[in-house]
């Protein structure tokens, strides 16, 4: 089993940054593929952004690609979501998830997920 757990979630302007932690217990993270997913209010949950287990590989919905970064730290066993100019449409809840191994863009190809920290984004 793994443990997710994400804090840094707030509200904040348009053109603003955030940036979101997630922290892992449970397993060697160092093992884990990780992804952000999101979901806002009334739409389908969606792929953000994935990093794979060295944190070498990293890949991006086209919606945040150059605003969002995606990182870890496998001595913290955290993985982070650098998120600058900040639009409203970036509105969500954001979810990280992890599976073992490979990274994949899917969610339901996830077997771990947090619980979830809410990013409001105003005009």
């Amino acid at each position: 089993q793994v443990q997710l757990v994400e804090s840094g979630g707030g509200l904040v302007q348009a053109g603003g940054s955030l940036r979101l932690s997630c922290a892992a217990s449970g397993r060697t993270f160092s093992s884990l593929a990780m992804g952000w997913f999101r979901q806002a209010l009334g739409k389908e949950r969606e792929f953000v952004a994935t990093i794979t287990w060295s944190g070498i590989g990293t890949d991006y919905a086209d919606s945040v690609k150059g605003r969002f970064t995606i990182s870890r730290d496998n001595a913290k066993n955290t993985m982070y979501l650098q998120m600058n100019s900040l639009k409203p449409e970036d509105t969500a809840v954001y979810y990280c998830a992890a599976r073992m191994w490979q990274v994949r863009s899917f969610s339901n190809e996830y077997p771990f997920w947090g619980q979830g920290t809410q990013v409001t984004v105003s005009s």
